[in-house]
């Protein structure tokens, strides 16, 4: 199974989560924000996807893309954006920095399984 970095800023979003893909047999790597991420991602954190929230102090999750994609061995991870945003604008942005899918919160347990294991095929 994959190693996972949850970003998100809300202790009980990054609690359900790792509940989540800890049962589906992730291992997972929490992070509070983006710059926290970014810190471990430069640090050689080794992880095989990054799930991201948008909205977040210090650092936001449009940040985070933006400079994580410039981190030796993050430059093609895969990077799935689960936010409560709906905005195209944000979507197109986030798509532009090198997000690779968007999911909306509140998320389906199958359906985010199902979108990391589409995505890490």
């Amino acid at each position: 199974m994959a190693t996972i970095m949850v970003i998100d800023d809300s202790n009980s979003m990054r609690a359900l989560a790792k509940q989540t893909l800890v049962s589906a047999g992730h291992t997972v790597v929490e992070a509070v924000d983006g710059l926290d991420a970014l810190t471990k991602a430069q640090a050689g954190a080794k992880v095989d996807l990054f799930l991201c929230d948008v909205n977040m102090p210090r650092l936001d999750g449009l940040g985070f893309v933006k400079q994580v994609r410039t981190v030796a061995g993050c430059k093609f991870l895969p990077i799935l954006m689960l936010t409560t945003e709906i905005d195209p604008e944000k979507k197109r942005v986030a798509k532009e920095a090198g997000a690779t899918g968007w999911l909306v919160k509140p998320f389906q347990p199958a359906q985010l399984l199902a979108t990391i294991d589409k995505v890490l095929a």
